[in-house]
């Protein structure tokens, strides 16, 4: 049974045979709003899930979330005979408020060979092919199945904030008994061609702010230490951080100032976020930023008061850069891919997800979901320029055979 393979044309029946039911599985999620500031609607998707993993031998726990804005983290355990260990991982929140559903008529829809849902692709199809996985294997290699711990965690409030969510991830995961946390936000899959995240970008968050002086516009002009016109130069001088070559970019995101039109303004500020991949190039940035602090260029027209800079930082989430350990998973999911006639690709991506948190303490792998598209979007135009999110049925099952192939060659050859 150790040397337990699955004839992959007998497992891609069994799925086929219960694709109803997976994609019923998924349409009772979509139902549930989960918008990440709607913790009444998480937690319902939580004891939701639970009950859907029960029948696989999962037990549930939930853990509230640090910030009291979101709902519980949800972990389901099943004890093997044996400590070693494969975590999986999802989220329960996605980006839409219940009123932005109903104004856009977004919810469940299938038209062709797509279905159109709020976290269809994201993330509630992941959720699923977790499912198909491990039904999968307690199916066909019950044994293997029974001598694996493992634990599927599901973060409350991906979408907004997850650190709280990493340090359970480390805290649950960390140690040579885990062979892999496996991330199953979505993938791309283009005919054969699966491509699977090894690499995701860091992100600092900044809150700049310039302080000036006010002054009668008409009346003491010269006397006033115009904070806007502070705040167009240093914003200047932010965007030409960005540097494409060294893949590290800087985005004003936001910008506020003033009060009338008859004041020279006292105040401005903005929000910038930071991206990059490599940890050296990312700290280079935050240091950049950081030294903007202090007296800056624009004075009174007196020369008497010179404009102040504030920059503090507000939210981080580290780079998850290329690393071996990610890089001997991914030749797994390679071989498992070639032998089943795929082809895997490595894919480095700009967006975030919970790996950034732990993939230095687990080794890591993304891109395990379902193939779809138009993720954080709602809206829906006549003339199609605008689409709203969605899954392809069609990449659930192939997604499932390479996931279940891997994890079985995962399962038997690594000793932890």
């Amino acid at each position: 049974q150790m040397t337990a393979t699955i004839d992959p044309q007998i497992l891609s029946a069994y799925l086929a045979s219960k694709l109803d039911f997976y994609l019923a599985m998924l349409q009772e999620m979509v139902a549930i709003n989960s918008f990440s500031a709607n913790p009444a609607g998480v937690n319902h998707l939580a004891q939701l899930t639970a009950r859907q993993f029960a029948p696989l031998g999962f037990h549930a726990e939930l853990i509230p979330s640090a910030d009291p804005l979101y709902g519980s983290h949800l972990i389901l355990t099943r004890p093997g005979r044996t400590p070693r260990t494969i975590g999986c991982i999802s989220h329960l929140d996605t980006v839409f408020p219940a009123a932005e559903e109903t104004a856009n008529q977004f919810h469940w829809q299938p038209a062709g060979e797509r279905i159109y849902g709020p976290g269809t692709v994201d993330i509630k199809g992941g959720t699923v092919l977790i499912y198909m996985m491990l039904d999968a294997l307690h199916h066909f290699t019950r044994d293997l199945y029974d001598d694996t711990t493992w634990v599927l965690l599901f973060d409350a409030s991906e979408e907004a904030n997850g650190e709280h969510f990493g340090q359970i991830c480390r805290q649950r995961l960390a140690g040579p008994q885990t062979l892999a946390a496996l991330i199953f936000e979505g993938g791309r899959l283009e005919g054969p061609e699966a491509q699977l995240v090894v690499a995701r970008k860091g992100m600092a968050v900044y809150h700049v702010t310039v302080t000036g002086k006010a002054a009668h516009a008409g009346a003491s002009h010269e006397q006033g230490a115009n904070a806007i016109v502070q705040m167009a130069e240093t914003v200047r001088q932010i965007a030409s951080f960005t540097d494409y070559d060294r893949q590290i970019t800087f985005n004003v995101g936001t910008i506020a100032g003033g009060t009338v039109v008859n004041r020279v303004p006292h105040f401005a500020t903005a929000t910038v976020e930071m991206r990059a991949f490599d940890q050296a190039v990312y700290e280079e940035g935050m240091a950049k930023m950081l030294a903007l602090s202090g007296q800056a260029s624009v004075v009174s027209g007196n020369g008497q008061y010179p404009c102040h800079i504030s920059v503090t930082v507000n939210h981080t989430m580290p780079p998850w850069p290329r690393n071996a350990a990610t890089d001997r998973l991914f030749a797994v999911w390679q071989a498992a891919a070639a032998a089943l006639g795929l082809r895997a690709l490595p894919e480095e991506r700009g967006g975030l997800s919970d790996g950034n948190y732990f993939w230095q303490e687990i080794p890591t792998l993304d891109g395990l979901g379902p193939a779809g598209g138009n993720a954080h979007c709602s809206e829906r135009s006549p003339d199609g320029s605008k689409e709203q999110e969605f899954v392809r049925p069609g990449s659930f099952i192939p997604k499932t055979l390479l996931n279940t192939t891997a994890v079985l060659a995962l399962l038997r050859n690594e000793t932890p």
